[in-house]
């Protein structure tokens, strides 16, 4: 599966909604496929996996129960947005109007790598959410309790 994608990056898009995926990634996100693929997160932010680390997310989608509101909406958020794109001869990616705009996506943009995905968040946004994050208790979250640096 191409490679553990990490580390935070600040990237443009182009008038036409391109993102030129940075040259120390292009290599990772499509060893196995040539395309990747792109869905909306519920937090506001753009997915963008390999496509072969993209299928176990698919099938857990695929079985969330579609009685319930909120897995019903993360649902039709990670299934319904989904894209398959292939980079161009420039290493560029086409987002969507559709995704452009859950992610409030207009020019400067954070790529934040997840390991296996990355995250693709506006600026702006990313910003706010950061200072958001860092300013919370120190405290670790339910399940991180024994987490150390």
């Amino acid at each position: 599966m191409g490679g553990t994608f990490h580390g935070a990056t600040v990237v443009t898009l182009d008038a036409k909604g391109r993102l030129a995926i940075p040259t120390r990634y292009r290599a990772a996100l499509v060893a196995d496929a040539k395309h990747l693929v792109l869905t909306a997160h519920p937090e506001g932010c753009v997915l963008l996996y390999p496509a072969e680390a993209w299928e176990p997310v698919r099938t857990q989608a695929q079985s969330f129960p579609s009685f319930h509101p909120q897995a019903s909406w993360w649902k039709r958020l990670l299934l319904g947005f989904e894209e398959h794109v292939s980079p161009d001869g420039s290493g560029r990616i086409l987002l969507s109007g559709a995704l452009r705009q859950h992610a409030r996506l207009e020019r400067d943009a954070m790529l934040v790598g997840q390991g296996h995905y990355f995250e693709l968040w506006d600026s702006g946004l990313w910003n706010s959410k950061l200072a958001q994050a860092l300013a919370g208790p120190a405290s670790a979250p339910p399940g991180m309790e024994d987490f150390s640096l």
